[in-house]
């Protein structure tokens, strides 16, 4: 526990306010430490390519110490223990647990909102559409924070909990904006400045879980971290609405404040920082001012100091952008991925149609249909480690590296399961048909969704390991993009339409996307043999 703590936040605050004295790192216990970690010479040569945790760069990428250099360089030794690779398992579970924490902390902050909407549009005198924008406003803060936030993650200076910690700070802080703004145009603004401000983790949880479990093993971590990405959206109408209903639209936020305020504290004292880069560069920088010796520096940092201002900007900014466009690959998953996402928020409008309209459910009663979505979720977890357990581990050789197409091969028959539950749930729904047939045919978007997501983001990361931040940050833009103007025309299409047509043409609008993970799994070795930026030794 103690090694844990030292990692966090808190840890880092008591050891500077007690002058070093508690949580102190071990070298500082015993300083016959430092001989263990240093290299006496190293290259000074950098890449530019990215900035690879050292726990992910290949042994045949490390530099050759024999091949001179103006530094001594401070490395890992082997099974050392504050490599995040080399933790406890226990302790791998704990932190995987908090980054789930996390992300639905932040995630139900979308749909908890729409509990309340009704109530926004009276207290304001706007129409539903004007309404719905604090909804779409906060998902496209997700989209947009990514870019700039998510980046600096990578970056040895920072690491991950300062930006995960001082985001949640933020985050919390300005839900009282939103519950007392004055007017409807303050709350739209701050709706969208905390989606922004929450976003980080919605788009690093990934490379979180990376920093932890070798390649063979992230699969697992990932999908436990996908299924918390589902529970946000899902428990936000159960938790808000009979909030909503007792006490009003501004008590949905209040939730929202007191469980990501209760994350905070909980993540401050026990998340400690799995960034392998961050913690190699504040390992060298104690042990410069232990020894006096400026030479001694660790490869992230030499990396880093080899990047250009411009540089800098173009993988924050440009880059993400750039493989979005430009990328054959990118492109296409990203395109399907973001229209399962507005697919999922524009159908959520349809629930209050479904089960107040039409089977006379109450606003809190209503909430409890999206449990649903949330079920179909979790009883996919069982099977999908099953197979991966037994079919795609025996795949990957001794260097820990598999076929990306491998990773696709799910999404085939997830594919699938997002017409069925369109078709199933619009049809279903009416006052002939009891209301449980609607929300069991829920459950089959979840499957499909978890089974498409988890195909497609491991597979992005298998093809492009060297930009994998990058491609992260592209897919949540275009996604979020995409799932922030989808539900402004939701009440509109139900409408006129009604639930079974309007539930009928999404459900053939995602039938068109299915031929996708087909073709990539059959072509997507020669495609990326053709790219200038995706892998082609395997």
């Amino acid at each position: 526990m103690h090694d844990l703590i030292r990692e966090t936040v808190f840890g880092h605050i008591v050891h500077a306010v007690s002058g070093g004295k508690l949580f102190a790192p071990p070298e500082q216990r015993d300083p016959s430490l430092l001989q263990q970690y240093m290299i006496t010479k190293s290259s000074t040569s950098t890449s530019r390519d990215s900035l690879k945790p050292a726990a992910e760069t290949p042994a045949s990428e490390k530099h050759d110490p024999e091949k001179g250099g103006d530094h001594q360089l401070v490395d890992w030794t082997e099974n050392d223990s504050d490599n995040p690779r080399n933790w406890s398992t226990p302790k791998k579970f704990f932190v995987t647990f908090q980054i789930c924490f996390l992300t639905t902390a932040v995630y139900i902050g979308s749909s908890i909102y729409t509990a309340g909407l009704k109530l926004v549009m009276e207290e304001y005198g706007v129409s539903d559409v004007a309404a719905l924008l604090g909804l779409t406003l906060f998902v496209a803060g997700y989209a947009l924070g990514p870019m700039i936030l998510s980046p600096m993650t990578e970056m040895p200076f920072f690491g991950r909990n300062p930006i995960y910690i001082g985001t949640l700070l933020a985050f919390v802080l300005l839900q009282l904006a939103v519950i007392y703004a004055k007017n409807f145009g303050m709350l739209l603004v701050f709706r969208f400045i905390t989606g922004f401000i929450g976003s980080p983790v919605l788009a690093t949880g990934g490379a979180t879980i990376a920093d932890m479990y070798a390649p063979k093993k992230q699969v697992y971590g990932i999908a436990i971290w996908g299924i918390a990405a589902v529970c946000g959206p899902a428990l936000g109408p159960v938790v808000g609405g009979f909030a909503a209903e007792s006490k009003g639209w501004r008590w949905t936020i209040w939730e929202l404040m007191w469980l990501s305020g209760v994350c905070l504290a909980f993540l401050t004292v026990f998340l400690p920082e799995t960034s392998s880069a961050n913690i190699l560069f504040r390992r060298t920088k104690r042990y410069r001012k232990l020894t006096g010796n400026p030479n001694l520096k660790c490869q992230p940092e030499i990396e880093a100091e080899g990047m250009t201002s411009n540089e800098i900007v173009q993988m924050v900014l440009i880059r993400p952008f750039s493989l979005s466009f430009t990328e054959p690959i990118v492109f296409l998953l990203n395109f399907y991925i973001a229209l399962i996402y507005a697919l999922l928020y524009l159908w959520f409008e349809s629930f209050p149609i479904v089960f107040i309209g039409i089977y006379r459910f109450s606003l809190g009663i209503q909430g409890l249909a999206f449990l649903g979505i949330l079920i179909g979720a979790l009883i996919t977890v069982p099977p999908f480690f099953w197979y991966v357990h037994k079919y795609v581990e025996p795949l990957f050789n001794d260097k820990g590296e598999i076929k990306p197409e491998v990773r696709l091969k799910p999404a085939i028959i997830g594919a699938f399961f997002i017409p069925v539950c369109l078709f199933w749930f619009g049809w279903s729904a009416r006052p002939s048909i009891h209301w449980i047939m609607p929300i069991i045919g829920s459950s089959f978007f979840s499957i499909g969704a978890f089974l498409l997501f988890m195909s497609v983001l491991t597979y992005l990361g298998d093809a492009y390991p060297k930009y994998v931040a990058s491609v992260y940050a592209g897919n949540d833009l275009v996604r979020s993009a995409f799932g922030a103007g989808f539900p402004l025309f939701a009440n509109a299409l139900y409408t006129r339409l009604g639930v079974g047509w309007a539930s009928t043409l999404l459900g053939f609008l995602s039938i068109l996307f299915i031929p996708i993970p087909f073709v990539l799994v059959h072509y997507g070795e020669r495609i990326r043999a053709r790219s200038k930026m995706a892998r082609h030794d395997i």
